[in-house]
Parts: structure tokens; sequence; C-alpha cells
């Protein structure tokens, strides 16, 4: 069975995981996973991620709070396969004001909607979470 949509299965498995209280989530590897998961570690959404099984499987680390609450309280894939968004610098949206982030995949790489911002550089809007 093909999956359509690989990126919001990735999103999905994190948002269940989460909800299972889960110290750790297997996902099928690519690139692009990767690198999102590279975003949510350095802006501190998760603990750590690594590739294992000869670049099969990645394994996310989850990260909870003191009190055993997820760090995300929410994450959401905006662009999809059948209606991709994308935003000039100028339309860079804001989640939840700022206290959010949205992963944007740009020209210079993925990277956060502030890092666009300093960058003045626009692109597809992957996911926001917060």
């Amino acid at each position: 069975m093909s999956m359509s949509d690989p990126v919001a299965d990735m999103l999905t498995r994190i948002r269940n995981a989460h909800m299972a209280a889960l110290e750790k989530v297997d996902i099928p590897h690519s690139k692009l996973k990767g690198e999102i998961a590279r975003v949510l570690k350095r802006e501190g959404y998760i603990l750590d991620f690594a590739i294992e099984g000869g670049k099969r499987t990645l394994r996310v680390f989850l990260k909870y709070s003191n009190d055993l609450e997820p760090v995300i309280r929410g994450i959401k894939r905006v662009s999809r396969p059948g209606r991709r968004v994308f935003v000039n610098a100028e339309d860079l949206p804001r989640v939840l004001s700022g206290l959010g982030t949205a992963i944007l995949s740009t020209s210079s790489g993925l990277m956060t909607d502030k890092e666009a911002r300093k960058q003045h550089v626009g692109g597809e809007v992957i996911c926001s979470v917060w």
C-alpha cells in the first residue's frame, strides 16, 4: 500500500505517540522527514532523533515537561499534496502570535518562519507546531 503523504504520516505518528505518552516513535526515514526532525530538535520540541537500520528508520525521542505534559501541544500539516501552500517573505505565517513555529521549505533549505523572516525568503509551508 502506497502512502500519498508521508509527512502527514510522520506528524500523525508523533501526535499519537504523545497521546499514548511514549518516550520514542519509529518513522520510515526520508531526507525531508530527517530535516523536519532536525528543525524540531533545534527548536526544542523533541529531545533527539536518530537514523537507524541503515537509513531505514527515523527514531524520534519525544520531550515532556516536568509534570509529564507533552511539549508539543499541537502539530498540523499545512501544505499537502492536493493543496500546496506557498507564501512570500512578506506573508510568512505567525503561529499563535509567535509562540508556535511554522516549518517552511525554502530555496535555502528547511527552516522556521523566524529564520525565513531574518533571511527575507518565502517558500512552501510544510507544517505548524505549537
